[in-house]
């Protein structure tokens, strides 16, 4: 939706120095310099200098000339500014605003503002650039010459372009199951500090498999400018699980992948996707085309789905988007789906995210807030259960998200169309949403995406700004990489979720006696059934047993740190790799949790903690991927902190001097407490603060955690009536959460 297009030409201009590419993250010092056009400024006008919603670019501050983001702003003329920055005071996407108004005097033609953007002249270190790639960086400048609040945008607006850093951290990546034979991919890049891939890469790397590989080289090079490299027709003969390490020119391993399991036999296959992202036409970052392109090249995903705010689609964009889809689509490489983000309030239904099997559908939007041609407002879908009546008939699939708007599928829900809830995204981890799902007997698969507004679908580092966790993914387990293939997956519910990283995880019931399992929901009618012992993840079954044997096998990308065993909304078992024997010098302090469902749902745990009669030896931070928020020790005894949690976690491992001795304080603004040293033990110490599971956990870690598998069968009691809704949750180390979708097991009618 437009500002005022009266006669832009003659509302000025705007120029800006430098305009040479920037790093990301990195200090600079920019100067904007605004000239009046021919109606100046009149008393109590105004300009605005807007950036992007997703952006994360330092706040500009008046008050402390040698800080940080320190700017100035002055008229050529002496007339007096008022100056306010405000993240919400412009029409989305472009919120974030620096408003800069005329109160005493005016501006004719040629008099001049000059906004100087971390202004060093005084000792600032410069402006913090934003933390993500942007080919086209831009301070967009609107003008209210008349003290009308009508602003008009200057027809030339200045740009430059962020680019990413050095690589200090390596990722090799691979699939995590295939067929003896079948061809895969190894990905590899360098990720600058804030997670961009870095094209500044350049040697020649050596790889090194813990099995043979057919058709994998023992080097390969990457020269400047390359930001990603694949290699190709890999494949291997015998079963087993495959890591690959990287290593550099002097032999020193850079990284490992995760895990590839090859099967002799496996019916279905994992795909790595990420179901939800948008791009700049809506609220994201760079061009649609960009953003598909990132996610197959760069994030090596399997498949993807743009999901940009239904109220921002206009018709040709909604017309491009299924072109885009049409064009990169191609099975057996790379699949993506044409889609929308059903963007009603939440007292209407809440954030949905809709996929067509096909393109030319019909988009049914939540409202036209910003979709200024209202020919087509008849096809407007306000509620989810209006949403849900429009698409009854199309092919498609429906999930229910958690991001501005907080899906309530309390209010509405239709399990024909909606299959699955979204745990995880860049705004945090929420486990409410299925727990909900569970209290009103839905029978739902688990996902998790980015809903990434930076970019870099299916490797979204959150930056800087709201988002407080690292984009989730999905492994959607299919007969093949077909749009077919992978939406009979989401609708089987025959896929797991993760909060970013790369698990191989196998869950399976099997039961005494043969067991009825249905290829769709029996509670929408009738459904067809085979007949067996077995059952996988998302499978719906009717058994006549008393219990069943639940199996979870697992080969985890970072040590694991503990499973629980659930049934619903209860936990049956928590079960760690290693006893309580082998605890030693490290403990391990969380926080986590968030303030309330909606959009200020930030928790802050800015704090410290101090250990009397004792020493840290050392520290990890966990889940801190905000870098202005830091964890430092400031005496051998004590760390200080600043963070936030959005439902998932944080937080840090320390080895302590002595395991056993001294007290340990912890005083943050939600949790105050003191704790013996000696009795920090296996299980969690839990200190609650309100809100939605917010706290801070204490428990103490072996000083070094081999076991990354797991196999594990625990013979499971079922309830007689109702659904049995079982599956595992996992947590690695590295503060990873994986979630399988449940196998849903009920015994309360009789056999057909």
């Amino acid at each position: 939706m437009p500002h005022s297009t009266y006669q832009p030409e003659r509302m000025g201009s705007a120029i800006l120095s430098p305009t040479d590419a920037v790093e990301a993250g990195s200090f600079q010092s920019f100067t904007l310099v605004y000239t009046a056009g021919y109606f100046g400024i009149d008393d109590t006008g105004s300009i605005k200098i807007v950036q992007r919603f997703a952006g994360d670019i330092g706040k500009p501050q008046w008050s402390d000339p040698t800080a940080a983001n320190y700017t100035t702003v002055e008229a050529s003329n002496g007339a007096v500014l008022d100056v306010r920055y405000d993240p919400k005071m412009n029409i989305r996407p472009w919120d974030k605003t620096l408003f800069i108004r005329v109160i005493r005097g005016f501006l004719n033609e040629g008099d001049t503002i000059t906004v100087r953007f971390g202004d060093r002249r005084q000792g600032s270190p410069g402006m913090r650039m934003q933390t993500f790639v942007e080919s086209t960086f831009e301070f967009r400048v609107l003008v209210d010459a008349f003290a009308t609040y009508n602003y008009v945008e200057l027809p030339i607006q200045p740009t430059f372009p962020v680019v990413a850093g050095p690589a200090v951290t390596w990722k090799a990546l691979l699939p995590t199951l295939r067929r003896s034979g079948e061809t895969f991919r190894l990905g590899f890049k360098g990720e600058d500090k804030w997670g961009n891939p870095s094209d500044q890469v350049e040697g020649t790397f050596s790889l090194r498999a813990n099995l043979p590989v057919r058709g994998l080289p023992e080097r390969f090079s990457m020269s400047r400018g390359e930001a990603a490299k694949s290699i190709d027709g890999l494949s291997m003969e015998k079963p087993g699980d495959l890591l690959i390490d990287v290593l550099d020119s002097a032999g020193r391993v850079l990284c490992r992948s995760n895990p590839l399991r090859i099967a002799a036999d496996a019916p279905l296959r994992s795909y790595w996707c990420d179901l939800h992202g948008q791009s700049e036409e809506t609220i994201g970052t760079n061009s649609a085309r960009e953003l598909i392109e990132f996610a197959r090249d760069r994030a090596f995903l399997d498949g993807m789905s743009h999901q940009g705010n239904d109220f921002q689609i206009t018709t040709p964009f909604w017309n491009e988007l299924n072109k885009l889809t049409r064009e990169y689509n191609e099975d057996g490489r790379f699949i993506i789906f044409p889609g929308y983000e059903w963007s009603g309030n939440t007292g209407l239904g809440g954030d949905r995210n809709v996929m067509f099997m096909h393109e030319g559908r019909q988009i049914h939007r939540s409202s036209h807030a910003l979709v200024d041609d209202t020919s087509d407002l008849k096809s407007d879908s306000n509620s989810a259960e209006q949403l849900f009546q429009a698409l009854k008939d199309e092919d498609c699939v429906v999930f229910a998200h958690i991001g501005g708007r907080y899906a309530d599928i309390k209010m509405a829900h239709d399990a024909r169309i909606e299959r699955s809830v979204e745990v995880h995204s860049d705004w945090g981890t929420f486990e409410w949403l299925v727990q909900d799902a569970l209290e009103q007997g839905y029978r739902i698969g688990i996902l998790a995406n980015s809903d990434g507004h930076k970019g870099r679908q299916g490797a979204s580092h959150p930056g800087a700004s709201l988002f407080g966790a690292y984009g989730g993914l999905s492994c959607l387990l299919a007969t093949d990489l077909t749009r077919a293939g992978l939406f009979d997956a989401l609708r089987r519910r025959h896929h797991y979720a993760t909060t970013g990283c790369r698990m191989v995880l196998d869950v399976r019931a099997a039961f005494d006696s043969e067991a009825m399992l249905y290829t769709d929901d029996p509670n929408l009618g009738a459904a067809q059934h085979t007949r067996g012992r077995e059952a996988m993840m998302g499978d719906i079954v009717q058994s006549t047993d008393a219990a069943v044997e639940f199996t979870i096998e697992a080969h985890a990308s970072a040590p694991i740190e503990r499973l629980e065993i659930r049934n619903g909304l209860e936990v049956l078992e928590t079960w760690r790799p290693y006893e309580a024997t082998a605890l030693g010098r490290r403990i391990r302090v969380i926080w986590e949790g968030s303030e309330y469902r909606g959009r200020g749902r930030q928790t802050i745990w800015d704090g410290g903690c101090t250990l009397e009669g004792n020493s840290f030896e050392r520290f990890v931070p966990i889940n801190m991927w905000n870098l202005d928020r830091k964890i430092e020790q400031t005496a051998p005894g004590a760390l200080s902190w600043t963070a936030l949690t959005t439902g998932g976690f944080g937080g840090f491992d320390a080895w302590l001097t002595d395991p056993r001795a001294g007290t340990l304080r912890i005083e943050t603004p939600l949790v105050k407490c003191e704790i013996s040293v000696a009795d920090i033990g296996h299980e969690d110490m839990v200190f609650d603060a309100g809100g939605i599971r917010r706290r801070i956990r204490i428990f103490r870690l072996p000083d070094e955690n081999p076991y990354r598998e797991v196999k594990l069968s625990r013979r499971i009691a079922l309830k007689p009536t109702g659904d049995n809704a079982l599956y595992a949750c996992l947590t690695q180390e590295d503060g990873h959460l994986i979630w399988s979708s449940p196998i849903y097991v009920f015994r309360d009618r009789s056999p057909a």
